[in-house]
């Protein structure tokens, strides 16, 4: 079965075409700046690159264009886009009506676009992505990938904010948390690792990125996360500030006379690591200035690194015995110092970090605790499309 993957920005298109009956990836690809002057499409097969120029007017001339591309001569892996059997979609916020993967038809179509309210970023060009594929793969099956699918199983007292509980009831004010498709990914690949049936594995999953989440997951459920109502709160993020006093918002108002559209920018875009080192949201070059003797970076480094412990500490409480802690993202599978950091002070919770096995380990799934460690220290490098992928197949073929 083959399985086209589709994650859409306002001005952009990523893609993998997978083939599932072999459990691989035909070909992949971005395409950029839709609607923009210098519109690119960066295209990907069998480890060779192509980059496509082209003026792309909106996406459904993006769509059409990743298609011809599919099949064309030079840069294909199929002969006929007939050969497409289902096609899935990532969207990021399914509010509390989807707690899992669902065939899109109108009723689901109509519930992204209520949710816009709640993504307003994101579920909007998600919604332009599946139209865009269902106007030219009318035929075969579409299937829709919440990122907050997953999180769905948070009890209430977790989810729910000490505000005026008419506002949850008004406005469905709580938190949803994101990067669910990661965690949920992980969870399983983590589970595997272990041993264990994923309903009996209890894990702590950290998706460190640019964009950062800590998952508490117990019996494969998700039962708290650190992203709440928008991907803002929790943990230290590259540009985005994660958990701070509520009432910095009013005496920043004051004090810079800024809106709270600028206020919003302000803690989504120039705050995190950029905001505390002044010099990247990138931790790579966050750490190459701290190296350097630049105060302000190593500061970045390790206020990420003890919030990041924090919730490790807070979720162990939550979920009682952890079987392991579970690294991911462009941070948590590459940067070794930090995992090392995060993880050093935590051994009197059993969870043991061996130094030099940690060290070498780059891009690749592997278990960097001591031996006698009781909970294990899990490095998994995630695949959101491949579980897009999966869900995909799973839905299209109960659709039948």
């Amino acid at each position: 079965m083959l399985v086209l993957v589709i994650n859409c920005g306002s001005s952009s298109v990523k893609y993998q075409l997978f083939d599932m009956a072999r459990q691989e990836v035909l070909a992949k690809g971005l395409l950029e700046k839709i609607g923009q002057p210098g519109s690119v499409l960066q295209h990907e097969r069998n480890s060779e690159k192509f980059s496509i120029e082209k003026v792309i007017a909106n996406h459904n001339e993006a769509l059409a264009l990743i298609l011809q591309t599919l099949v064309d001569s030079t840069f294909g892996v199929i002969k006929d886009i007939s050969e497409i059997n289902a096609v899935g979609h990532r969207v990021v916020h399914g509010g509390e009506e989807f707690v899992e993967s669902s065939l899109i038809t109108d009723h689901v179509i109509d519930a992204i676009e209520r949710f816009s309210d709640l993504a307003p970023l994101h579920n909007p060009p998600n919604l332009i992505g599946i139209r865009a594929a269902r106007s030219v793969l009318a035929c075969v099956p579409h299937v829709a990938v919440f990122d907050t699918a997953f999180h769905q199983t948070i009890p209430s007292h977790a989810f729910t904010y000490a505000l005026p509980y008419e506002y949850y009831q008004q406005f469905r004010l709580r938190r949803y948390g994101f990067h669910g498709t990661s965690h949920r990914y992980v969870t399983m690949m983590a589970a595997r690792m272990l041993n264990r049936p994923l309903d009996e594995t209890n894990v702590i999953t950290c998706h460190l990125g640019n964009g950062c989440s800590i998952t508490a997951v117990a019996g494969g459920r998700s039962i708290d996360t650190s992203m709440g109502f928008t991907p803002l709160e929790g943990v230290v993020m590259g540009t985005r500030c994660g958990d701070i006093d509520p009432a910095i918002t009013f005496f920043l108002a004051d004090k810079l006379n800024a809106s709270l559209s600028d206020i919003n920018n302000i803690y989504n875009k120039k705050s995190g690591l950029i905001g505390i080192s002044g010099v990247s949201n990138d931790m790579r070059e966050v750490r190459k200035a701290a190296e350097a003797g630049n105060v302000r970076a190593r500061l970045a480094i390790e206020v990420f690194a003890y919030r990041v412990r924090k919730y490790i500490g807070a979720y162990t409480a939550a979920i009682g015995r952890v079987h392991a802690v579970v690294f991911t993202g462009g941070i948590g599978e590459n940067a070794t110092f930090m995992r090392e950091m995060i993880m050093t002070g935590l051994k009197p919770l059993g969870m043991i970090i061996d130094a030099a096995v940690n060290a070498p380990l780059r891009a690749k799934a592997g278990d960097v605790a001591t031996p006698d460690s009781p909970t294990r220290i899990l490095v998994i490098p995630t695949d959101e499309e491949k579980m897009i992928a999966s869900d995909t197949v799973e839905v299209a073929s109960r659709a039948r």
